[in-house]
């Protein structure tokens, strides 16, 4: 009985995105807030970016560095996958499986009972086992993702194609992504998702006749809607300043996630769908790059109609405001939840890997809708773009999508459901902790 309420010692090892270093790091907090150890181990660069580990946490998470080894044709400095254009990840992915060495050595040495691990290290399972730690894969995308991709069907379809292409395909790496993720399954003790049953309750059912190991989920670790008031945030105030000027529910704001880089024909398509809309628009164009002179002048025309925002917008906070009534979005799970937990329906612009399949199960939900592309080519266009935000942010069209928008919220809002997801995950690492290490 004794060593049942031993607290456990728990190594949390996240791809290097920071769409899975965010999730990965909210996980460990909350098992450290109940009074377990955790080791959290990333890249130097990538430590050093995250937010500050809370001051009652600061003796149970401990941040460990472990320097990325060199690979040629990536950048300098570059650690994570926001740091690089989409075409370089594959190298980041070589050096990634480089950390093969030093991980064991921290492994060795610190002896966990645990380690919670992504999809990309395909070696680490051998690893583990051979040391006495148990691992588990923590997969940060919706249910339907993984369900979807091991479904045959999927992979004939020209959506999926399009989709999950790379996924198949070995790359500079060595490897390909659906090898390294069926390696994980193959030794991990547990397939941990981030999500709930109360949205995808199905997706669960699916994947656990498919995974030979538990399939559990952890709830959806929303961010905190509790917002430090910083009286000093220039950015903020000048944000806040113009979304106050707007009429309640009137904005679209406009995100494609932190790896998102369109081409100029999407961004010019998008430009003026959004001004063909008649809407007020927020967009955010951190990464984007208009090299083109049309692109230019679009960019110059748009910021005379709405805010068009060149660095990190605080997101949350922006939809969390009366003004908007609209979120025109990549379909990234992250990007869903947060939406979601403030009940701003969705109008969604896939363009990669498991956003297809958020975009299906949302629209299914009657929560948004996706933008319409061409069956003949995949490609979008401005009146497609213009035509799905009136359908989301015209009050009688879209009525139905904020009702059932804001249904959602509660379930994504309920602390007491996702608290209990993650009691259950713990316990059931307390009762299936390894035998004791010698």
């Amino acid at each position: 009985m004794a060593e049942q309420h031993k607290k456990l010692n728990i190594a949390v090892f996240p791809w290097l995105a920071f769409g899975h270093i965010g999730p990965y790091f909210e996980l460990a907090k909350i098992i450290a807030q109940k009074g377990h150890k955790i080791s959290f181990v990333s890249t130097p660069r990538n430590i050093h970016r995250l937010p500050k580990v809370p001051e009652n946490l600061q003796g149970l998470v401990d941040l460990i560095e472990l320097p990325l080894p060199h690979v040629d044709k990536l950048p300098e400095n570059a650690e994570a996958t926001v740091d690089i254009p989409h075409h370089i990840i594959p190298y980041l992915k070589k050096a990634f499986d480089g950390l093969q060495h030093p991980l064991t050595t921290f492994l060795e040495r610190s002896k966990p009972d645990w380690i919670i691990c992504d999809f990309a290290p395909y070696w680490l399972p051998p690893i583990s086992s051979k040391l006495g730690i148990s691992c588990i894969y923590f997969c940060i995308f919706s249910a339907s993702g993984p369900s979807s991709v091991m479904d045959d069907v999927t992979k004939t379809t020209s959506e999926s194609k399009a989709a999950f292409g790379e996924y198949f395909e070995k790359n500079e790496s060595g490897v390909s992504d659906e090898f390294r993720i069926f390696e994980i399954l193959n030794g991990a003790k547990a397939f941990v998702s981030r999500s709930c049953e109360e949205i995808e309750g199905e997706s669960f059912k699916l994947l656990q006749s498919r995974i030979k190991i538990p399939v559990l989920p952890v709830g959806l670790l929303p961010p905190s809607l509790q917002f430090n008031d910083d009286s000093n945030d220039e950015n903020w105030d000048t944000i806040l300043n113009w979304l106050d000027k707007q009429e309640k529910g009137s904005v679209i704001y406009v995100a494609f996630g932190s790896e998102v880089t369109l081409s100029d024909e999407d961004f010019t398509e998008i430009g003026l769908g959004l001004e063909l809309s008649g809407f007020p628009f927020f967009w955010v164009l951190k990464k984007q790059i208009t090299s083109s002179l049309e692109s230019r002048d679009l960019l110059e025309k748009l910021s005379e109609k709405g805010m068009v925002w060149r660095t990190w917008a605080p997101q949350l906070r922006i939809l969390a405001h009366r003004s908007v009534g609209g979120f025109l979005t990549h379909s990234g799970w992250s990007s869903v939840i947060e939406g979601l937990l403030v009940g701003c329906p969705l109008i969604m612009l896939p363009s990669r890997g498991e956003q297809f399949i958020v975009a299906k199960l949302m629209e299914e939900k009657r929560v948004g809708v996706k933008v319409p592309r061409s069956e003949h080519d995949g490609k979008f266009s401005r009146d497609s773009v213009a035509k799905a935000l009136r359908s989301v942010m015209l009050e009688e069209e879209g009525k139905t999508f904020r009702t059932q928008a804001e249904k959602m919220s509660k379930i994504i809002g309920n602390k007491e459901l996702n608290q209990n997801y993650v009691d259950e995950f713990v316990d059931y690492m307390e009762i299936h902790r390894p035998a004791i290490k010698h």
